[in-house]
């Protein structure tokens, strides 16, 4: 069981990685029709993951004990959403199709401003990656080793675009092919210290298990309504942007109701 913790826990951070080594087999910059698609896959991915592999299950837990079923859920929810939006306003970012960073004004250079809005996204992850193994430890829920596996490969596979999309304007902008997979994999090294931090903190007040699933929730659709599909669906061919959520999303759902 440990090890197979260890393993989901990594798993994300393994994603982001192999999508960040794209970099060594594109040419140039990658195709927006393609980013377009990865941006919304990306989207359906988490969409479906908040709500089967979150929000469902933190219902059901506060169902069981008697209590209001959702209460903890819109509390945490709402808890998620409010903390993105505060680390939007207090980290200095860019994002890829942008050239105005968002955030207090630095000095920071354009590529690390680009590193720290994927990193932005990847907390959310992995705190969800964390709160879903810690209610599967502490047996005070219905979260099953499958279902837990399944959260961190959903996540893992929409970091593969994620890594990719990080890496390779890196490389447009005139950075080595090796120092923009470091810069791609390195945003993702978040997502296992989110994990580890939020089981730790979990596993000492199991009561907050449907508030933490909650708050992951949030923070995950934040991201996708503030970034991704925004930028999915920004200028030409949005349809494909679109598309990409609809294949996104109905990939998460068939994977953790068929192996959940």
């Amino acid at each position: 069981m440990n090890s197979l913790v260890v393993l989901g826990l990594l798993i994300p951070f393994i994603g982001t990685t192999l999508g960040s080594s794209m970099i060594f087999f594109m040419k140039g910059s990658m195709n927006e029709k393609i980013e377009k698609i990865l941006l919304g896959f990306a989207s359906g991915v988490m969409i479906a993951a908040s709500i089967w592999s979150l929000l469902i299950p933190a219902i059901d837990m506060v169902e069981k004990s008697g209590g209001i079923a959702w209460l903890p859920s819109a509390i945490g929810f709402l808890l998620g959403i409010f903390f993105l939006l505060l680390i939007d306003r207090i980290v200095p970012h860019l994002h890829v199709e942008e050239d105005i960073p968002e955030g207090p004004k630095s000095k920071l250079k354009k590529n690390t401003m680009l590193m720290l809005a994927v990193t932005i996204h990847n907390i959310p992850e992995g705190m969800a990656v964390g709160v879903v193994f810690a209610g599967l430890l502490s047996n005070a829920s219905n979260i099953t080793i499958a279902s837990a596996l399944v959260l961190a490969t959903g996540i893992a596979i929409q970091n593969f675009p994620e890594g990719a999309i990080i890496s390779m304007p890196l490389r447009s902008s005139g950075m080595s092919k090796n120092k923009g997979f470091l810069y791609g994999t390195a945003s993702g090294i978040v997502e296992p210290i989110a994990s580890v931090l939020t089981l730790l903190l979990t596993s000492l007040v199991v009561p907050m298990l449907p508030y933490l699933l909650s708050f992951a929730a949030g923070a995950m659709i934040y991201v996708v309504v503030e970034e991704l599909v925004p930028e999915s669906n920004g200028g030409k061919h949005s349809d494909l942007g679109t598309l990409g959520v609809a294949f996104g999303f109905v990939l998460m759902m068939v994977l953790d109701v068929a192996l959940g």
